[in-house]
Protein backbone atom coordinates (compact mmCIF):
# COMPACT_ATOMS: atom_id res chain seq x y z
CA UNK A 1 0.00 0.00 0.00
CA UNK A 2 1.25 3.55 -0.66
CA UNK A 3 0.49 6.01 2.05
CA UNK A 4 -1.45 9.14 1.09
CA UNK A 5 -2.42 12.33 2.84
CA UNK A 6 -4.41 15.40 2.21
CA UNK A 7 -2.96 18.87 1.16
CA UNK A 8 -5.12 22.48 2.26
CA UNK A 9 -4.11 25.65 0.47
CA UNK A 10 -6.42 28.84 -0.19
CA UNK A 11 -8.10 28.79 -3.65
CA UNK A 12 -5.70 31.37 -5.16
CA UNK A 13 -2.57 29.06 -4.49
CA UNK A 14 -4.56 26.17 -5.97
CA UNK A 15 -4.52 28.01 -9.54
CA UNK A 16 -0.58 28.43 -9.86
CA UNK A 17 1.84 26.87 -11.04
CA UNK A 18 1.43 23.46 -9.25
CA UNK A 19 -2.20 21.91 -8.66
CA UNK A 20 -2.95 21.55 -4.97
CA UNK A 21 -3.26 16.85 -4.66
CA UNK A 22 -6.29 15.67 -3.76
CA UNK A 23 -4.35 12.84 -2.13
CA UNK A 24 -0.79 13.15 -2.08
CA UNK A 25 1.50 10.77 -1.91
CA UNK A 26 3.81 10.47 1.78
CA UNK A 27 7.24 9.84 0.85
CA UNK A 28 8.54 8.41 4.21
CA UNK A 29 12.64 7.60 4.79
CA UNK A 30 12.97 5.60 8.01
CA UNK A 31 11.66 6.66 10.81
CA UNK A 32 14.46 7.73 13.28
CA UNK A 33 13.30 7.67 17.08
CA UNK A 34 14.88 8.87 20.18
CA UNK A 35 14.18 6.58 22.71
CA UNK A 36 17.22 4.87 23.97
CA UNK A 37 18.07 7.37 26.99
CA UNK A 38 19.87 6.18 30.25
CA UNK A 39 17.46 7.04 33.12
CA UNK A 40 20.20 9.58 34.11
CA UNK A 41 19.97 11.43 30.87
CA UNK A 42 16.45 11.13 30.79
CA UNK A 43 14.26 14.35 29.77
CA UNK A 44 11.05 13.07 30.95
CA UNK A 45 9.22 15.74 32.55
CA UNK A 46 10.76 18.82 30.74
CA UNK A 47 7.52 20.05 29.24
CA UNK A 48 5.90 20.09 33.35
CA UNK A 49 8.15 22.37 34.74
CA UNK A 50 7.36 25.59 35.76
CA UNK A 51 7.05 29.37 34.53
CA UNK A 52 10.07 29.58 37.47
CA UNK A 53 12.40 27.21 36.45
CA UNK A 54 11.80 28.53 32.74
CA UNK A 55 12.63 31.90 33.95
CA UNK A 56 16.96 30.23 34.19
CA UNK A 57 16.84 28.57 31.33
CA UNK A 58 19.33 29.81 27.93
CA UNK A 59 18.24 30.90 24.57
CA UNK A 60 20.62 30.58 21.99
CA UNK A 61 20.39 31.62 18.32
CA UNK A 62 23.81 32.25 17.61
CA UNK A 63 24.63 28.64 15.66
CA UNK A 64 26.76 28.79 12.75
CA UNK A 65 25.09 27.46 9.89
CA UNK A 66 26.67 26.14 6.61
CA UNK A 67 24.18 25.60 3.82
CA UNK A 68 25.19 23.85 0.55
CA UNK A 69 23.66 21.23 -1.52
CA UNK A 70 24.06 17.47 -2.39
CA UNK A 71 23.46 15.53 -5.75
CA UNK A 72 21.38 12.55 -5.59
CA UNK A 73 23.17 9.67 -7.64
CA UNK A 74 21.20 6.56 -6.83
CA UNK A 75 17.60 7.21 -5.85
CA UNK A 76 15.15 4.33 -5.82
CA UNK A 77 12.33 4.75 -8.23
CA UNK A 78 10.71 1.62 -8.41
CA UNK A 79 6.65 1.18 -6.74
CA UNK A 80 6.08 4.76 -6.84
CA UNK A 81 2.92 6.44 -5.39
CA UNK A 82 2.73 8.44 -8.49
CA UNK A 83 3.88 7.93 -11.91
CA UNK A 84 5.79 11.26 -13.67
CA UNK A 85 5.03 11.88 -17.30
CA UNK A 86 6.01 15.13 -18.89
CA UNK A 87 8.95 18.00 -19.16
CA UNK A 88 9.29 21.64 -18.57
CA UNK A 89 12.47 24.38 -18.51
CA UNK A 90 12.84 25.86 -14.78
CA UNK A 91 14.73 29.28 -15.26
CA UNK A 92 16.76 28.08 -12.09
CA UNK A 93 17.64 23.91 -12.29
CA UNK A 94 17.31 23.67 -15.92
CA UNK A 95 15.37 20.75 -17.92
CA UNK A 96 13.12 18.16 -16.55
CA UNK A 97 12.20 15.25 -18.38
CA UNK A 98 9.79 12.61 -17.01
CA UNK A 99 8.68 9.33 -18.17
CA UNK A 100 8.04 5.91 -16.51
CA UNK A 101 7.28 2.28 -17.24
CA UNK A 102 4.56 -0.12 -16.22
CA UNK A 103 3.43 -3.80 -16.80
CA UNK A 104 0.27 -4.52 -17.62
CA UNK A 105 -2.06 -7.28 -16.27
CA UNK A 106 -5.16 -9.36 -17.11
CA UNK A 107 -8.29 -8.43 -16.37
CA UNK A 108 -10.20 -11.85 -16.54
CA UNK A 109 -7.72 -15.13 -17.46
CA UNK A 110 -8.57 -17.05 -20.62
CA UNK A 111 -11.02 -14.25 -22.14
CA UNK A 112 -13.47 -16.40 -24.75
CA UNK A 113 -13.43 -13.80 -27.64
CA UNK A 114 -15.33 -16.35 -29.64
CA UNK A 115 -14.57 -16.38 -33.81
CA UNK A 116 -12.47 -13.12 -33.80
CA UNK A 117 -13.30 -12.96 -37.52
CA UNK A 118 -16.49 -11.50 -36.33
CA UNK A 119 -14.35 -8.53 -34.44
CA UNK A 120 -13.84 -5.32 -35.39
CA UNK A 121 -11.35 -3.26 -33.30
CA UNK A 122 -13.12 0.42 -32.74
CA UNK A 123 -10.43 2.04 -30.61
CA UNK A 124 -7.36 1.26 -27.87
CA UNK A 125 -7.26 3.80 -24.95
CA UNK A 126 -4.97 3.86 -21.88
CA UNK A 127 -6.61 6.29 -19.23
CA UNK A 128 -4.38 7.32 -16.56
CA UNK A 129 -5.61 8.98 -13.70
CA UNK A 130 -4.40 12.97 -12.64
CA UNK A 131 -2.94 13.30 -9.15
CA UNK A 132 -1.51 16.54 -9.90
CA UNK A 133 0.60 18.79 -11.62
CA UNK A 134 3.79 21.03 -11.32
CA UNK A 135 4.25 23.46 -14.50
CA UNK A 136 1.48 25.01 -17.09
CA UNK A 137 -0.68 23.69 -19.27
CA UNK A 138 1.46 23.72 -22.50
CA UNK A 139 0.66 21.18 -25.18
CA UNK A 140 3.42 18.18 -25.04
CA UNK A 141 3.92 14.86 -27.22
CA UNK A 142 3.42 11.81 -25.85
CA UNK A 143 5.15 8.24 -26.96
CA UNK A 144 3.89 4.85 -25.69
CA UNK A 145 6.53 1.47 -26.44
CA UNK A 146 5.87 -2.18 -25.82
CA UNK A 147 8.68 -3.06 -23.46
CA UNK A 148 10.76 -6.07 -25.02
CA UNK A 149 12.81 -6.51 -21.47
CA UNK A 150 11.11 -8.04 -18.66
CA UNK A 151 10.69 -5.74 -15.22
CA UNK A 152 9.74 -7.38 -11.27
CA UNK A 153 8.04 -5.99 -8.84
CA UNK A 154 10.70 -7.77 -6.35
CA UNK A 155 13.49 -5.97 -8.16
CA UNK A 156 14.79 -2.49 -7.78
CA UNK A 157 15.24 0.15 -10.18
CA UNK A 158 16.29 3.37 -9.89
CA UNK A 159 15.53 6.99 -11.58
CA UNK A 160 18.38 6.13 -14.23
CA UNK A 161 17.32 2.69 -15.35
CA UNK A 162 16.13 2.13 -18.91
CA UNK A 163 14.51 -1.16 -20.51
CA UNK A 164 14.28 -1.68 -23.90
CA UNK A 165 11.37 -1.72 -26.46
CA UNK A 166 10.53 -1.92 -29.25
CA UNK A 167 11.00 0.94 -31.52
CA UNK A 168 7.22 1.42 -32.98
CA UNK A 169 5.63 4.36 -31.23
CA UNK A 170 1.79 2.52 -30.16
CA UNK A 171 0.07 5.69 -30.25
CA UNK A 172 -2.60 6.54 -33.06
CA UNK A 173 -0.65 9.16 -35.45
CA UNK A 174 -2.21 12.73 -35.08
CA UNK A 175 -3.37 11.76 -31.73
CA UNK A 176 -0.03 12.05 -29.69
CA UNK A 177 -0.44 15.87 -28.81
CA UNK A 178 -2.14 16.70 -26.03
CA UNK A 179 -2.70 20.01 -23.42
CA UNK A 180 -2.81 18.43 -20.04
CA UNK A 181 -6.33 19.42 -18.41
CA UNK A 182 -6.35 18.09 -14.56
CA UNK A 183 -8.69 20.10 -13.83
CA UNK A 184 -11.05 19.39 -16.70
CA UNK A 185 -13.95 16.61 -16.89
CA UNK A 186 -13.27 13.27 -18.60
CA UNK A 187 -16.56 10.99 -20.27
CA UNK A 188 -16.58 7.33 -20.79
CA UNK A 189 -19.72 6.57 -22.41
CA UNK A 190 -22.34 7.41 -20.43
CA UNK A 191 -20.33 8.00 -17.53
CA UNK A 192 -18.28 10.84 -15.57
CA UNK A 193 -14.79 10.22 -14.10
CA UNK A 194 -12.16 11.26 -12.15
CA UNK A 195 -9.81 13.48 -15.11
CA UNK A 196 -8.01 11.13 -16.77
CA UNK A 197 -4.78 11.95 -19.72
CA UNK A 198 -6.84 9.54 -22.41
CA UNK A 199 -4.15 8.40 -25.03
CA UNK A 200 -5.41 6.87 -27.97
CA UNK A 201 -3.60 3.80 -29.23
CA UNK A 202 -3.09 2.04 -32.85
CA UNK A 203 -6.29 -0.16 -33.03
CA UNK A 204 -3.48 -3.11 -34.94
CA UNK A 205 -2.26 -3.29 -30.76
CA UNK A 206 -5.74 -4.33 -30.07
CA UNK A 207 -6.31 -7.05 -32.95
CA UNK A 208 -2.81 -8.18 -31.95
CA UNK A 209 -3.56 -9.12 -28.20
CA UNK A 210 -7.17 -10.73 -29.07
CA UNK A 211 -5.69 -12.88 -32.27
CA UNK A 212 -2.99 -13.99 -29.66
CA UNK A 213 -6.00 -14.76 -26.59
CA UNK A 214 -7.63 -17.03 -29.33
CA UNK A 215 -5.32 -18.53 -30.59
CA UNK A 216 -5.07 -21.62 -28.60
CA UNK A 217 -1.72 -20.39 -26.84
CA UNK A 218 -1.05 -20.42 -23.09
CA UNK A 219 0.00 -16.46 -22.91
CA UNK A 220 -3.78 -15.40 -21.40
CA UNK A 221 -3.74 -18.82 -19.04
CA UNK A 222 -2.22 -16.80 -16.05
CA UNK A 223 -0.55 -13.48 -15.59
CA UNK A 224 2.83 -14.90 -15.41
CA UNK A 225 2.61 -16.25 -19.01
CA UNK A 226 0.89 -12.61 -20.26
CA UNK A 227 3.57 -10.39 -18.66
CA UNK A 228 6.71 -13.17 -20.30
CA UNK A 229 4.53 -12.20 -23.83
CA UNK A 230 3.73 -8.45 -23.45
CA UNK A 231 5.75 -7.59 -20.34
CA UNK A 232 4.29 -3.92 -20.47
CA UNK A 233 4.76 -0.15 -21.66
CA UNK A 234 7.00 2.48 -21.31
CA UNK A 235 5.12 6.35 -21.61
CA UNK A 236 7.65 9.36 -22.27
CA UNK A 237 7.14 12.64 -23.96
CA UNK A 238 9.39 14.36 -26.79
CA UNK A 239 8.99 17.73 -26.91
CA UNK A 240 10.97 20.10 -28.79
CA UNK A 241 12.79 22.38 -26.74
CA UNK A 242 10.78 24.58 -24.23
CA UNK A 243 11.87 27.80 -23.33
CA UNK A 244 12.37 29.12 -19.84
CA UNK A 245 9.87 28.51 -17.29
CA UNK A 246 7.29 26.50 -20.00
CA UNK A 247 6.38 22.91 -19.77
CA UNK A 248 5.21 20.76 -16.75
CA UNK A 249 5.54 17.24 -15.08
CA UNK A 250 1.64 15.26 -14.24
CA UNK A 251 1.39 13.01 -11.85
CA UNK A 252 -0.89 10.04 -12.44
CA UNK A 253 -2.15 7.62 -9.61
CA UNK A 254 -1.82 4.02 -11.59
CA UNK A 255 -3.40 1.84 -8.84
CA UNK A 256 -6.83 3.75 -9.59
CA UNK A 257 -9.38 1.32 -10.82
CA UNK A 258 -9.86 3.49 -14.42
CA UNK A 259 -5.95 3.59 -14.98
CA UNK A 260 -5.90 0.89 -17.62
CA UNK A 261 -5.54 -0.07 -21.07
CA UNK A 262 -8.55 -0.81 -22.36
CA UNK A 263 -9.67 -2.34 -26.22
CA UNK A 264 -13.52 -1.53 -27.51
CA UNK A 265 -14.38 -3.51 -30.10
CA UNK A 266 -17.70 -4.86 -31.75
CA UNK A 267 -18.40 -8.16 -32.58
CA UNK A 268 -21.97 -8.90 -34.20
CA UNK A 269 -23.46 -6.04 -33.42
CA UNK A 270 -22.47 -5.90 -29.99
CA UNK A 271 -20.01 -3.57 -28.28
CA UNK A 272 -17.46 -4.91 -25.91
CA UNK A 273 -14.59 -4.25 -23.85
CA UNK A 274 -11.60 -6.06 -22.05
CA UNK A 275 -9.27 -4.14 -19.55
CA UNK A 276 -5.83 -4.35 -19.18
CA UNK A 277 -5.31 -3.41 -15.77
CA UNK A 278 -2.35 -1.21 -14.00
CA UNK A 279 -2.35 -2.01 -10.31
CA UNK A 280 -0.45 -2.31 -6.90
CA UNK A 281 0.59 -5.86 -8.26
CA UNK A 282 2.45 -4.08 -11.01
CA UNK A 283 5.73 -3.52 -11.55
CA UNK A 284 6.48 0.12 -12.24
CA UNK A 285 9.04 2.60 -11.95
CA UNK A 286 9.55 6.35 -12.71
CA UNK A 287 12.27 7.44 -15.12
CA UNK A 288 14.01 11.32 -14.65
CA UNK A 289 16.23 13.28 -16.87
CA UNK A 290 17.50 16.58 -15.10
CA UNK A 291 19.97 18.49 -16.51
CA UNK A 292 21.53 21.50 -14.27
CA UNK A 293 24.38 22.52 -16.74
CA UNK A 294 25.14 25.81 -16.34
CA UNK A 295 22.10 26.46 -13.79
CA UNK A 296 22.77 28.18 -9.80
CA UNK A 297 22.17 24.44 -8.25
CA UNK A 298 25.01 22.84 -10.02
CA UNK A 299 27.44 26.13 -9.36
CA UNK A 300 26.10 25.29 -5.64
CA UNK A 301 26.58 21.05 -6.18
CA UNK A 302 29.91 22.06 -7.89
CA UNK A 303 31.31 24.51 -5.18
CA UNK A 304 29.62 23.85 -1.42
CA UNK A 305 30.58 27.34 -0.13
CA UNK A 306 28.42 29.26 -2.47
CA UNK A 307 25.76 27.87 -0.60
CA UNK A 308 26.18 30.24 2.26
CA UNK A 309 24.46 32.51 -0.63
CA UNK A 310 21.65 30.83 -1.99
CA UNK A 311 20.91 26.83 -1.84
CA UNK A 312 18.95 24.30 -3.11
CA UNK A 313 16.79 21.12 -3.44
CA UNK A 314 14.90 19.26 -6.30
CA UNK A 315 13.43 16.33 -6.47
CA UNK A 316 14.32 13.16 -8.03
CA UNK A 317 18.48 15.28 -8.01
CA UNK A 318 19.32 17.54 -5.53
CA UNK A 319 19.05 17.40 -1.38
CA UNK A 320 19.92 20.62 0.47
CA UNK A 321 21.99 20.74 3.63
CA UNK A 322 22.24 22.62 6.79
CA UNK A 323 25.00 21.69 8.98
CA UNK A 324 24.75 23.63 12.32
CA UNK A 325 28.40 24.21 14.02
CA UNK A 326 28.36 24.90 17.54
CA UNK A 327 25.74 22.21 18.61
CA UNK A 328 28.25 19.95 20.48
CA UNK A 329 28.79 22.93 22.79
CA UNK A 330 25.79 22.49 24.39
CA UNK A 331 25.89 21.57 28.07
CA UNK A 332 25.84 17.59 27.58
CA UNK A 333 23.11 18.24 31.24
CA UNK A 334 20.96 20.25 28.92
CA UNK A 335 17.27 19.56 29.02
CA UNK A 336 15.74 21.10 25.33
CA UNK A 337 12.52 23.31 26.08
CA UNK A 338 12.06 24.10 22.52
CA UNK A 339 14.55 23.87 19.24
CA UNK A 340 13.39 25.27 15.92
CA UNK A 341 15.26 25.46 12.52
CA UNK A 342 14.06 28.31 10.58
CA UNK A 343 14.59 28.35 6.68
CA UNK A 344 13.49 31.57 4.80
CA UNK A 345 13.35 30.75 0.72
CA UNK A 346 13.01 32.58 -2.58
CA UNK A 347 9.23 32.78 -3.53
CA UNK A 348 7.45 35.45 -4.65
CA UNK A 349 3.59 34.96 -4.25
CA UNK A 350 1.75 34.08 -7.39
CA UNK A 351 4.61 33.02 -8.58
CA UNK A 352 5.01 29.94 -11.24
CA UNK A 353 7.35 27.72 -8.87
CA UNK A 354 5.35 26.83 -6.01
CA UNK A 355 7.85 25.71 -2.74
CA UNK A 356 6.15 21.83 -1.31
CA UNK A 357 4.43 22.19 1.22
CA UNK A 358 6.62 19.78 3.32
CA UNK A 359 9.89 19.27 3.37
CA UNK A 360 11.74 15.84 4.43
CA UNK A 361 14.38 16.07 7.24
CA UNK A 362 16.78 13.41 7.39
CA UNK A 363 20.29 13.01 9.16
CA UNK A 364 23.04 10.34 8.13
CA UNK A 365 23.16 7.59 10.94
CA UNK A 366 25.58 5.17 10.66
CA UNK A 367 26.53 5.85 6.83
CA UNK A 368 22.37 5.53 6.21
CA UNK A 369 19.93 8.72 5.25
CA UNK A 370 17.03 8.44 8.46
CA UNK A 371 14.65 10.51 8.73
CA UNK A 372 14.03 11.97 12.08
CA UNK A 373 10.75 12.00 12.77
CA UNK A 374 9.35 15.24 11.83
CA UNK A 375 9.13 16.96 8.42
CA UNK A 376 9.71 20.69 7.77
CA UNK A 377 6.37 22.80 7.45
CA UNK A 378 6.12 26.12 4.91
CA UNK A 379 4.63 28.64 6.11
CA UNK A 380 3.14 31.25 3.47
CA UNK A 381 2.71 33.79 4.99
CA UNK A 382 6.31 34.05 6.25
CA UNK A 383 7.55 32.22 3.61
CA UNK A 384 10.03 30.29 5.30
CA UNK A 385 9.79 26.37 6.68
CA UNK A 386 9.93 25.54 10.35
CA UNK A 387 11.27 22.85 11.83
CA UNK A 388 11.02 21.34 15.09
CA UNK A 389 13.95 19.87 16.00
CA UNK A 390 14.00 19.37 19.62
CA UNK A 391 14.39 15.81 19.98
CA UNK A 392 17.39 15.70 17.27
CA UNK A 393 18.61 18.19 19.35
CA UNK A 394 18.33 15.62 22.82
CA UNK A 395 19.76 13.23 21.25
CA UNK A 396 22.70 15.11 19.78
CA UNK A 397 23.80 16.77 23.63
CA UNK A 398 23.33 13.78 25.35
CA UNK A 399 25.58 11.66 22.86
CA UNK A 400 23.16 9.45 21.45
CA UNK A 401 24.02 10.98 17.99
CA UNK A 402 26.86 12.35 16.48
CA UNK A 403 26.03 14.06 13.42
CA UNK A 404 25.11 17.73 13.38
CA UNK A 405 23.91 17.90 9.54
CA UNK A 406 19.99 17.79 8.63
CA UNK A 407 19.33 16.78 4.75
CA UNK A 408 16.45 18.35 3.50
CA UNK A 409 14.16 17.58 -0.22
CA UNK A 410 10.70 17.84 -0.90
CA UNK A 411 8.64 15.38 0.73
CA UNK A 412 7.56 13.98 -2.28
CA UNK A 413 10.69 13.19 -3.96
CA UNK A 414 10.23 10.02 -6.39
CA UNK A 415 7.10 11.71 -7.32
CA UNK A 416 6.62 15.14 -8.28
CA UNK A 417 9.15 17.68 -9.46
CA UNK A 418 8.83 19.92 -7.04
CA UNK A 419 11.68 22.27 -6.34
CA UNK A 420 12.56 24.96 -3.79
CA UNK A 421 15.34 27.80 -3.55
CA UNK A 422 16.67 28.56 0.29
CA UNK A 423 18.05 32.07 1.64
CA UNK A 424 21.68 31.10 2.80
CA UNK A 425 23.29 32.94 6.11
CA UNK A 426 25.00 35.07 3.51
CA UNK A 427 22.23 35.89 0.94
CA UNK A 428 21.38 39.34 0.31
CA UNK A 429 17.84 39.05 1.25
CA UNK A 430 16.70 40.27 4.75
CA UNK A 431 15.14 37.08 6.01
CA UNK A 432 18.43 34.55 6.74
CA UNK A 433 18.08 30.64 8.21
CA UNK A 434 18.94 30.47 12.11
CA UNK A 435 18.48 27.51 14.61
CA UNK A 436 16.86 28.79 17.92
CA UNK A 437 17.28 27.11 21.10
CA UNK A 438 15.73 26.84 24.69
CA UNK A 439 17.54 24.82 27.37
CA UNK A 440 17.86 24.60 31.02
CA UNK A 441 21.24 22.37 32.87
CA UNK A 442 20.39 19.59 35.26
Amino acid sequence: MKNQYSYNKSCSEKNSWRKVFKLSATFLLLFFIFASCKKKDSAAGKDLMNPEDLLNSAQVDTFTLNTFSIAEDSLISDNPAYAVLGSYNDPKFGTVNANFYTQLRLSGLNPNFGDVSTITIDSVMLGLEYAGFYGEFSSQKVEVYEMTEAINIDSVYYSFSTKTTTSADLVEPGYGTFTPNPDGITVIGADTVDTQLRIKLKNALGTQLINEAASGGTNFTSNENFLSYFKGLHVRVNNASQLAGKGGVFYFNLNDPLSKMTVYYTQDGSQKTFDFLINSECADFNHVDIDNTGKPVQNVIDNPSSGQVEYYSQAFKSRAVVKMAGLKNLPTNAIIHKAELILPIQYQTGAKYLPPDELSVSAKIDGKLSGIGVFGLYDYAFKHYTIDVRNYMQALVSGQISTDELILSPRLFITSAERVVFNGPNSTNKKKPKLVVTYTKF
